[in-house]
């Protein structure tokens, strides 16, 4: 039996590092990521060669990966003291953001991406002090003794969880919220989410991906941002993709139109609609 396309989830961060790649090679690139490629590499390639939907939307992977560029780079100007990266994948900002040296990055992610992770950048020198964590973030014990040893040493920490969201169900997100929001030093966390109506039309649309990957696309909720409020959350910035992606003029043109229409924050219902968020504690200054 063929071994499958995407073996697991962490073949889609393979999948997600051509965009980057491409993205970074463009003479107008609004980031660049020299590492992209490698990082990808031949199984990337013939992932993206082989799910058109990828091609069709990779103004959103830009948008989102632009989007919390900029997240970071306001919050370490605002005085964050360390970056806790959920589920970070193949991500590189510690190496190509211009980060101060003073700046704690914390990769958090299974053995087998770190790992391969790794031995790609194994020449690359971060910019950043930057620690891997090797950890499964499903083991809620495990996350929150991590959690508790990073809010013990940072005063004003950002988490992030790019990606990450999607494959978790309603409750499993609201008890990351949770465990997150107990230590005192995390102060904010990024987050992207898309709408119910954008969660239905990826799984018609990419079911096969799903499937093979072991990984569903679960987490789109109605309320919107608001759905971490309860859990001690207040959304303080809610930038939509779309509408950031024309702003980069990297939308195809038959969405161009779209991205000047009118968008509240809030619901969005049956609408295709994404974004990423930013949060703030309820009790943070």
């Amino acid at each position: 039996m063929d071994e499958p396309l995407i073996r697991d989830v962490s073949d889609t961060a393979r999948w997600m590092a051509v965009y980057r790649a491409r993205e970074s090679e463009r003479p107008d690139a609004v980031f660049h990521d020299r590492f992209a490629r490698a990082l990808a590499g031949e199984r990337g390639e013939r992932i993206a060669a082989a799910l058109p939907f990828g091609d069709e939307n990779a103004w959103s992977f830009v948008a989102r990966t632009y989007l919390f560029d900029r997240i970071v780079a306001r919050q370490v100007k605002e005085g964050c003291d360390l970056v806790l990266n959920l589920a970070a994948g193949l991500d590189t900002r510690p190496y190509r953001m211009e980060l101060p040296s003073s700046l704690r990055w914390v990769e958090v992610d299974l053995a087998d991406i770190l790992d391969y992770k790794e031995e790609v950048l194994r020449e690359a020198q971060p910019r950043c002090a930057l620690e891997r964590v090797r950890l499964d973030l499903s083991n809620a014990d495990a996350r929150r003794g991590l959690f508790a040893r990073i809010g013990r040493s940072a005063t004003r920490a950002l988490v992030m969880a790019e990606g990450l969201l999607i494959y978790l169900m309603p409750h499993e997100v609201g008890e990351l919220a949770q465990d997150l929001g107990a230590p005192p030093g995390i102060a904010h966390w990024a987050v992207d989410i898309c709408s119910p109506g954008l969660l239905a039309m990826m799984k018609e649309r990419m079911s096969r991906v799903a499937i093979e990957s072991g990984a569903p696309f679960l987490f789109a909720p109605p309320e919107g941002p608001e759905f971490f409020t309860p859990f001690g959350w207040i959304p303080v910035s809610v930038r939509s993709l779309l509408k950031t992606a024309g702003k980069l003029e990297r939308l195809p043109f038959a969405l161009r139109m779209f991205s000047l229409l009118p968008e509240s924050p809030g619901r969005q219902g049956s609408r295709p609609w994404a974004a990423v968020c930013l949060l703030a504690r309820s009790s943070a200054d």
